[in-house]
């Protein structure tokens, strides 16, 4: 199954590692006062994705959806310079506009894209065919980052696609989304039974909502509770760029910046400066569209690109190898958080430097997983009250001692545990080695 990818209100988590699911003081407050403002909007449709399929279909004009998690603080300046900005108003006139800000009873198989964005955009036409989508995770490190001129350049792609529809449809088969067990989020055991389809403006509206990191975190709970392996697009989802070696930059539609030596883009020739029009034969119209790509790129073997350089179109491979989605970086992902209490028992863990690991008289090719912090609650107190402390080394777990990251460890656990095991562990404790048992869940 691959992980099917949705947004709505973040619910503030309690974990020293979730940043960027700061939410406002006044999250009910917020959402209301966001209803009040854009219900009535003249560009806008509000919280109504089904009208806007009708709309489009009634102009003729290609269908946007923004889907803002209004309580969260993270891409707070895009959302605000998306509603106000002169310069993309043009653009967005050529667009049904709709504002989606809960995800209960949004349709699966149509919207799918990464959920731990807490501001992404599709669009479509009218027939319900997606032409891309659009997600920055340089606004979602930094709620304060207004610019827009990456946005602009999809609505700018996205408009052309758009033009040439429907030519172009075979081309666009890629880039629609996978076949899902359950039609909408309150379907899916853990969400089911709990929630309605629509939100409870008469009471405590953001209680009510499908947040969108519950998705995919019942979408795991669903595999594991099964005692399933999860499949590694549900570990390791809409891998970013730089998982095989590129910088894209955040004001074009997919322009190299910089290509790390010796990386997947390295092998394949890619080089800085140039356009990726294509990757896994899907067209691009956005970094969030390269990301997608590698969503659906296979397990291991070969990725082809299309890339502007200069003046001349290039054709490059990239070669994926196995296991090349583990390397992806999902320490800063709301949805790690879940994972880390089923195998980690609530741990936040982070790979010793090689600097570090010298001082403490570690192998750089061996385990050293730093505790960074312990869970206090339910689920994620399970490794604080099996006794592992904060600041303690992991060095060995269930007889492997091999070097990885906090990423890596995950996937292979999820991979091939199931609850209710317990695994032996070793950790450093200043200088001493002490061993524990750490439960799966």
């Amino acid at each position: 199954m691959k992980s099917f990818l949705l947004l709505a209100p973040l619910l503030l988590i309690a974990s020293p590692a979730n940043a960027l699911a700061d939410a406002v003081k006044d999250r009910e407050g917020a959402v209301r006062k966001d209803k009040a403002e854009m219900q009535n909007d003249g560009r806008w449709i509000y919280n109504d994705w089904q009208k806007g399929f009708v709309e489009a279909k009634r102009t003729g004009k290609p269908l946007l959806i923004v889907l803002r998690c209004v309580p969260c603080l993270s891409c707070m300046g895009l959302d605000a310079s998306v509603l106000t900005s002169p310069a993309l108003m043009p653009l967005l006139d050529q667009f049904v506009c709709v504002r989606l800000i809960n995800a209960n009873a949004i349709e699966l198989a149509k919207f799918q894209f990464d959920y731990d964005l807490s501001f992404s955009t599709l669009f479509f036409n009218a027939d319900g065919t997606l032409y891309g989508r659009y997600g920055s995770w340089t606004h979602q490190k930094n709620p304060q980052e207004k610019t827009t001129v990456g946005y602009q350049r999809s609505l700018e792609a996205a408009l052309a696609v758009h033009t040439a529809y429907p030519v172009n449809k075979a081309t666009l088969l890629p880039k629609q989304g996978g076949r899902v067990p359950f039609a909408t989020p309150i379907e899916i055991p853990g969400l089911a039974g709990k929630y309605k389809r629509d939100l409870d403006w008469e009471g405590k509206v953001v209680g009510s909502c499908v947040h969108c990191h519950q998705i995919g975190d019942a979408y795991r709970a669903y595999h594991r509770d099964a005692g399933r392996p999860l499949p590694s697009d549900l570990i390791y989802p809409m891998p970013v760029p730089e998982t095989v070696g590129v910088i894209l930059a955040p004001d074009h539609v997919a322009r190299v910046e910089s290509v790390k030596p010796g990386s997947i883009a390295a092998k394949a020739g890619v080089q800085a400066g140039d356009e990726f029009n294509t990757l896994g034969g899907q067209l691009l119209i956005s970094i969030a569209d390269f990301a997608w790509a590698l969503h659906r790129a296979p397990d291991n073997g070969p990725l082809p690109a299309a890339v502007k350089r200069g003046k001349s179109q290039v054709a490059l491979t990239l070669q994926l190898p196995a296991g090349w989605r583990t390397k992806a970086d999902i320490s800063r992902r709301v949805g790690t958080w879940p994972m880390r209490a089923m195998v980690f028992g609530g741990m936040i863990l982070t790979d010793l430097s090689d600097e570090e690991r010298l001082t403490r008289g570690l192998a750089e090719d061996k385990l050293g997983l730093f505790v960074k912090g312990l869970g206090q609650f339910g689920k994620h107190a399970t490794a604080k009250n099996a006794g592992f402390r904060k600041e303690d080394v992991l060095v060995e777990l269930d007889g492997k001692s091999v070097r990885l990251s906090e990423g890596e460890l995950i996937g292979q656990l999820l991979q091939s545990t199931k609850p209710g095991q317990k695994l032996k562990a070793t950790v450093l404790r200043g200088s001493e080695r002490v061993e524990l048992m750490l439960p799966m869940q």
